[in-house]
């Protein structure tokens, strides 16, 4: 896979769609949004969103999902958040060059 297409598995595995399972295999709906994104087919990612927190929510050991989106989104919103426990972000959970460099990947003449 290029390197676009293996970033993007990275996102939609780790941060899109989290199944806590691995990168090796995907699901159905990982698959399906990998070609939604290759053949620039629109889909609705709140709907997304709003799907996979539900199934989370109904599985006995699951944290919600899109934590970060969400607290961005409330913020914006300017909804209020007293009393909820702030997390810091995980390095793993930021893309940059390090994460780009801890994933394998190597910059060559100023191409990834």
């Amino acid at each position: 896979l290029s390197v676009d297409h293996r970033l993007l598995h990275h996102l939609i595995v780790d941060q899109f769609l989290p199944t806590g399972g691995g990168y090796a295999k995907l699901s159905r709906m990982q698959v399906f949004l990998m070609w939604c994104i290759f053949s620039k087919i629109e889909f609705c990612f709140p709907l997304l969103m709003l799907k996979t927190m539900v199934r989370a929510f109904s599985q006995k050991k699951s944290v919600l999902p899109f934590g970060s989106i969400l607290t961005k989104v409330f913020l914006h919103h300017q909804i209020r958040l007293e009393g909820e426990i702030a997390t810091k972000l995980k390095k793993e959970d930021t893309y940059n060059k390090s994460t780009m460099n801890r994933m394998g990947w190597k910059k060559q003449e100023g191409i990834w």
